[in-house]
């Protein structure tokens, strides 16, 4: 049977599903029947409730029921006849114009996914970066072990604070002699030198001892996170309470058995940090590739967008924006009034990414191998000191599994891309890749 599909918009369609009454009311008798073997009702026993009694009571429910599944085999089946790859799920109501003799009759309105046309890749740009461990990258994850792992004992009050050392202080700001909301605090502690506070925050502190006190300006920066002192400047009137030198532990065997290495040796402890740090620099050139790979290609696309995609996306992204309040202890942050409006840019990138991507995997055999899954989950469980119950933690979980899908996937449309793509290979150094020393967290 031909199937008549309408085209209303881009991709908008709708079809017609006629359901024979006599079909469906066979169906309804059907199921009423099995459900008169166990319904129970006052003044009859199990099984022995009269089908009058049955349909009354359960009758308008079954209906609903069965021609819910009639529609959705019909419209599967229409779909299918058709050709058509349907995005999203269909919308269907009783059609107008009044009912045909003998039949029930829909429209199911629906969105078709479009023809994705991607363009010559040997015209797209990729810049491929590149990181290498050395020993500096090595020598510093040393220290920051050391760091982790310091104690702290107090200066003599003679003594002034100085980079490294952990001051505890009192503070109160005021911006034209007015105090502002987050301005004071009392038994605040922070380490000199480390980029907890403002640096003009720090400058002050610097050389303070014991129970000294001293008034200062400081300037917030335009771009500070405190909008309402953004730009602004503020007086500080700041009481060092108590100055604590660090003590970082020796550098020696038991250090380092300390750190789970049965040999204590150093050269064991920097091999053991860049098999850490090669495994970390990997994944980070990784995505960073990974990343300029879809921008490139997204340059070569342009179709419509199902808008039933856009839109479950759109609500994907503000059920996640809940779980992140919800994680930050936001009350009620599952009733939050998040517009899923605010989204669409970015609901629309990502279903319009997936579909290319999806168009790539399909026409270039890129799917993911067995081997590769199994190959990427080892190389993420030997971070860890049980390797084989995190293998066995991926392996047991189908989202789980389906997570490592996306990854491999998308690896191997960045490497089919780059072999084709005009490549420009860009070497960054480890704290480049890392983004150590982007930006300092300001606390004051």
């Amino acid at each position: 049977m031909a199937i008549n599909v309408e085209t209303l918009d881009k991709l908008a369609r709708r079809i017609t599903l006629s359901l024979p009454a006599e079909v469906l009311q066979s169906e309804v008798d059907a199921r009423l029947k099995k459900l008169a073997r166990t319904v129970k009702a006052d003044g009859f026993r199990p099984g022995k409730v009269p089908m009058n009694v049955v349909a009354q009571r359960y009758g308008y429910s079954v209906q609903y029921e069965v021609v819910n599944d009639k529609l959705g085999e019909a419209f599967a089946q229409a779909a299918q006849e058709a050709n058509l790859r349907v995005a999203g799920q269909p919308s269907i109501s009783e059609k107008e114009g009044g009912p045909v003799e003998g039949q029930l009759q829909f429209d199911a309105t629906f969105e078709v996914y479009p023809d994705v046309t991607i363009g010559d890749l040997s015209t797209a740009e990729v810049e491929r970066v590149t990181a290498e461990v050395d020993d500096a990258a090595i020598d510093r994850t040393i220290e920051i072990l050391r760091k982790q792992r310091r104690t702290f004992a107090q200066r003599p009050a003679a003594e002034g604070a100085a980079d490294g050392d952990r001051v505890t202080i009192d503070f109160e700001g005021k911006i034209d002699g007015v105090p502002f909301d987050g301005g004071k605090a009392e038994g605040f502690q922070f380490l000199v030198g480390e980029g907890q506070m403002l640096e003009a925050f720090e400058k002050a502190v610097r050389g303070m001892k014991t129970g000294d006190s001293k008034t200062f300006p400081l300037a917030f920066p335009e771009d500070y996170h405190g909008k309402d002192v953004a730009g602004k400047e503020a007086d500080f009137l700041v009481t060092v309470k108590k100055v604590e030198a660090q003590n970082l532990p020796e550098l020696n065997d038991e250090f380092i058995k300390g750190l789970g290495l049965a040999d204590g040796s150093l050269e064991a402890l920097r091999a053991d940090i860049k098999r850490n740090l090669d495994r970390e620099v990997k994944f980070r050139v990784a995505a960073r590739n990974k990343a300029a790979v879809m921008e490139a290609i997204l340059k070569l696309v342009d179709f419509d967008l199902p808008q039933s995609l856009v839109a479950a996306e759109s609500d994907r992204l503000v059920q996640g924006a809940r779980e992140d309040l919800k994680a930050r202890g936001i009350k009620d942050a599952d009733k939050a009034p998040i517009p899923a409006e605010m989204f669409k840019p970015q609901a629309e990138r990502r279903v319009r990414l997936g579909l290319t991507v999806a168009e790539l995997v399909k026409g270039n055999n890129l799917a993911a191998k067995p081997e590769q899954l199994q190959a990427h989950i080892q190389e993420l469980a030997q971070s860890y000191e049980q390797p084989a119950q995190v293998v066995a933690w991926y392996m047991s979980d189908r989202q789980r599994m389906a997570e490592v899908e996306a990854v491999v996937i998308e690896g191997n449309v960045a490497d089919f891309v780059m072999s084709k793509a005009k490549v420009t290979d860009k070497a960054l150094s480890f704290e480049e890749l890392m983004g150590q020393g982007q930006g300092q967290q300001a606390a004051a």
